[in-house]
């Protein structure tokens, strides 16, 4: 992971990670479900899509799953999205029925590719410092090294068994 920033004084998180592999396998990364849940937590903790509608206004309802079984819910809703460039979300905490935590987080993941390289950068704007400061003391900078180890893990398996 290159360049984490916290900036309290916007609430704003950012960073970006080079992947060796193509634009559009790691932007199949992000947004199939099925590739999703396979990365998206730090080991020992699973990701388990509920249901996923990768579209404008559509949601994706998810759980970080414990090895114990306790399940902590996120809910996303596509905000804007442009094909293999970009793609914006609003993301909060949710209980197991879908009832979301406010204030949640505005996620802005940019994606370009040079010499094979796929560059992903990531901007998360949080409504208030409380909520920035939660994500921190939960661990989200290690948990998201993490996670971006294993989608590195994955995209080089991936990139294997397509080529």
């Amino acid at each position: 992971m290159n360049d984490f920033t916290v900036d309290k004084t916007t609430k704003t998180v950012t960073f970006s990670r080079e992947f060796d592999a193509d634009l559009s396998l790691v932007w199949d990364a992000y947004t199939k479900p099925e590739i999703l849940d396979q990365w998206w937590a730090p080991k020992p903790w699973t990701s388990k899509t509920k249901f996923m509608d990768f579209a404008v206004g559509g949601r994706r309802f998810y759980a970080m799953v414990s090895p114990e079984g306790d399940e902590r819910w996120s809910i996303q809703t596509y905000t804007s999205i442009s094909p293999k460039t970009n793609f914006k979300l609003l993301n909060a905490f949710a209980d197991k029925d879908e009832n979301p935590e406010l204030p949640g987080s505005e996620w802005d993941l940019t994606f370009s590719e040079q010499n094979g390289k796929t560059t992903v950068r990531v901007s998360i704007y949080n409504e208030s410092l409380a909520r920035l400061e939660k994500m921190l003391e939960m661990g989200f900078r290690e948990g998201t090294a993490m996670n971006l180890k294993n989608l590195d893990e994955l995209l080089a398996t991936l990139s294997q068994q397509k080529g």
